[in-house]
Parts: structure tokens; sequence; C-alpha cells
């Protein structure tokens, strides 16, 4: 197998700011071809969650995602902090955005949102055994409305494309598989 692997020459920074960071680099390819400017998104890596109730309900999320200038149908998730375990920042987003806290959590799929532009992960999870706990503890820019549905359901919306969120899609097929909901 060949390496196909890039050396970075070098990388400056154009925008670094908390929700846009861009850089470009300039890199040698292992043919010797070098590309000056290559633009590359810095994120924070992302988690998100297929979280089943203790009643084996699915808890979703809708909310308004201004970029689009729509609302979507989603699984909550969110931005893993600096220095912070995905598993703990997803059980952080679940409390936050829900007001849940589930019994078990379990990597159905490490994913990236798009590996040529940006290099953050999606760390996707499947939570089970989930209670209700508390109150949403939302930030300033968000309006989250929860809701629940069945496992049948959520394959419903699933094939019927009511997911606008590629991410979300990925990790609704991750847990339906492990659950044996897909075949």
């Amino acid at each position: 197998m060949s390496n196909l692997k890039w050396e970075k020459l070098s990388s400056k920074y154009l925008v670094k700011e908390k929700w846009a960071t861009l850089r470009v680099d300039a890199c040698k390819m292992p043919n010797g071809t070098v590309i000056d400017d290559y633009y590359v998104l810095e994120y924070p890596d992302w988690v998100n969650a297929v979280a089943l109730t203790e009643d084996n309900q699915v808890v979703l999320i809708r909310q308004y995602r201004h970029a689009a200038g729509e609302v979507f149908l989603e699984v909550p998730g969110g931005c893993v902090d600096p220095g912070e375990a995905p598993e703990v920042a997803v059980r952080r987003e679940l409390l936050e955005e829900t007001g849940y806290e589930f019994d078990s959590l379990e990597l159905v799929s490490t994913i990236y949102a798009n590996p040529s532009t940006s290099y953050n992960k999606t760390w996707c999870y499947l939570a089970k055994g989930g209670k209700k706990v508390a109150e949403q503890s939302l930030d300033g820019a968000e309006e989250i409305e929860v809701l629940t549905v069945s496992l049948a359901e959520l394959k419903k919306l699933l094939l019927g494309n009511k997911f606008g969120q590629a991410l979300h899609i990925s990790s609704i097929f991750y847990a339906l598989t492990k659950l044996g909901e897909l075949k």
C-alpha cells in the first residue's frame, strides 16, 4: 500500500474566532507536487446521541438553524469543550438540551463532517435508560423544543427524509443498526 499522506510545509491563520477559524496550509504531496494554498476550517469536535428513555422512547429536539434558515428535527448534541472527553461532553449536552440523564452510553461511530476542508470529528453515541431529572439549561443563543418518539417512528422519520443534518442521519443509522432495527 502506498503512502498517500501529504506533508504540511507551513500554516497561516486567516481568521481565528470562537466559531470561525480558517487557516491556509502549504502542502507537499507524495509525488512532489506542492499545493501553496490549501484552506482548512477548524471547528471543535462534536458529539451527538440517539437517546432512549427507560421506556424506549427516542429523545429528539427541534431548533432553528440560522445558516440554513430553517427549523430542524435533530438528535441532541453539541461541541466538545477543550480538554473534555467526548463521553463527558455528550452527557453534558444531553442534560443541558433535554434535561435527561442516561444510564449507559455506547460509542457507535466516529465520523467527519467533511474531511477535505475540516478536521473535526463527530462522536456518535447510543444512550439508554434516560430519565428526566432537570429542566433544560440552554445558552443564550438556543431555543430547543424536546419531543419523544418510538423507535418505529424514528425509522419512519429517517426514511421519510425528515432529518436535514447529515451527521445526525449517520448517527441514527448507526444506532438503529446497533439496535437491530435496520437490516
